[in-house]
């Protein structure tokens, strides 16, 4: 298990961990390449990765573990030239390599629709996923780092863009599975027809990673990653305070909620983000 904690405070100071140990930030203490041959590439300090995309391939990157509850983290900065069709992304996935994400399995993405500015999140609950809530986030992400977590832990799952809560998903709806399986992280740029449209004549588009430490529980021992022990685990609930700020920001920035349409609204849309 990963003890190191690291300080992470949501906006007014209402989530905060307390610091042990310093955590490393290097790509390989925590991850190593997985596909795109050329186009995958890391500084000598290891301290920020690229992957390009063009009309030959994209490329990406796994962790090195499976994990069972965490809080992962990750800084991205997209594609400095804008197009559509591009799929920048960070997720965590119980699926083994290779299989087709059409398999039911359990996932949380981060993915960009294109270099524009529009987020897409989603779940897969041991199924096939649809539950997309889109947002246009408030700052041009290809103009600087920013940051992208995700809180998982027996309680919930909760993503974080900034230290800002964007959505969550409850441990607490009747007749509703929850993700209960190890999971590793992937994270790569590819391109798909429901992101939009390429736009090849600014190719190539280079994708950028940087600040690579999270805190997790490593192994496949479920029982193991659920204690309090483990500090990401005490965190049961949003605050008060982070119930407004994330509701704020979802009246303000949020495009698309599958909750929100009567033939994609499925049971849970009526215990998360309230």
């Amino acid at each position: 298990m990963a003890f190191n904690i690291i300080i992470l405070t949501i906006l007014l100071g209402a989530f905060c961990f307390q610091a042990t140990a310093a955590l490393s930030t290097n790509f390989d203490a925590y991850y190593s390449y997985l596909w795109g041959g050329d186009h995958f590439s890391v500084n000598p300090q290891q301290s920020e990765v690229q992957l390009k995309f063009d009309r030959s391939s994209g490329a990406g990157f796994r962790s090195k573990s499976d994990y069972g509850s965490g809080l992962f983290h990750i800084k991205m900065k997209l594609p400095s030239n804008k197009s559509g069709g591009i799929v920048p992304n960070f997720y965590l996935t119980a699926l083994p390599d290779g299989e087709s994400s059409s398999k039911p399995h359990f996932e949380f993405d981060f993915e960009f629709l294109g270099s524009t500015g529009k987020l897409q999140t989603n779940v897969y609950n041991y199924e096939s996923g649809h539950r997309e809530q889109t947002f246009n986030l408030w700052f041009d992400p290809s103009a600087d780092f920013h940051s992208y977590d995700i809180l998982w832990n027996p309680s919930q799952i909760v993503f974080y863009i900034d230290n800002i809560p964007m959505r969550e998903f409850k441990n607490n709806v009747p007749g509703v599975s929850y993700p209960n399986q190890p999971m590793h992280i992937e994270a790569s740029i590819w391109n798909a027809d429901w992101a939009g449209t390429v736009d090849w004549s600014k190719t190539p588009f280079f994708m950028h990673y940087s600040d690579f430490g999270f805190n997790a529980c490593t192994g496949n021992n479920m029982a193991a990653c659920s204690g309090d022990n483990l500090f990401w685990n005490k965190y049961k609930a949003l605050t008060a305070v982070e119930k407004q700020k994330m509701a704020s920001y979802r009246k303000n920035y949020m495009t698309y909620d599958y909750c929100a349409q009567s033939n994609t609204k499925m049971k849970e849309c009526s215990y998360n983000n309230v």
